[in-house]
């Protein structure tokens, strides 16, 4: 079995990629060594900033991923800024921000950056897109996950249990993408 480590202090991320990749047999190991992540205009300069400060400390394969929820009535913010504006405003501030607004579509994105020693790094995007409710509905997941919906569900995603959500979410897909990556 082969093993890789997902840099990351979300417990939630993680439980959501521990799932994912064991069903092709690759143990994922939380790995919490942190690294900054600077003020960019894309996730993908995230990922790569942190990929790079990483790949300095750590010479196992590893994978980190950054993601963002970008509201299209509110020009894609909080966007790459997300972990920031959950910490300080939460998804009640976002519903603060869309009172009164009646276009609510928004999509999830995520970046995972995968690197292997001796190797460049490879990237893989993967989104989901939906919309906001107008009040917080469910008790899983993490971050904005109570007032999101992916397009075509009822439910949103903090309604849903990992496997429901693993059929939909943005971190999903990018796993995906990350597993056919690892099958080759």
């Amino acid at each position: 079995m082969k093993t890789v480590y997902f840099v990351t202090s979300n417990k939630g991320k993680f439980l959501e990629a521990k799932e994912k990749l064991s069903a092709i047999n690759i143990e994922v190991v939380q790995n919490n060594l942190g690294y900054p992540e600077p003020q960019a205009d894309t996730l993908e300069e995230v990922a790569r900033f942190g990929v790079e400060d990483v790949q300095k400390r750590f010479d196992k394969p590893f994978f980190l991923e950054d993601a963002g929820l970008f509201v299209d009535s509110l020009n894609g913010f909080p966007g790459v800024y997300s972990a920031y504006v959950f910490r300080t405003i939460g998804y009640t501030g976002i519903l603060k921000l869309l009172g009164g607004i009646d276009e609510r579509k928004a999509v999830f994105r995520s970046v995972i950056a995968y690197k292997e020693t001796n190797k460049n790094p490879m990237f893989f995007v993967g989104e989901c897109r939906g919309t906001i409710v107008t009040k917080e509905l469910g008790t899983h997941g993490f971050g904005f996950d109570p007032i999101f919906v992916p397009m075509g569900e009822k439910k949103t995603f903090a309604q849903m249990d990992i496997n429901e959500k693993n059929r939909f979410s943005h971190r999903s897909k990018s796993l995906e993408k990350l597993i056919d990556f690892l099958k080759k």
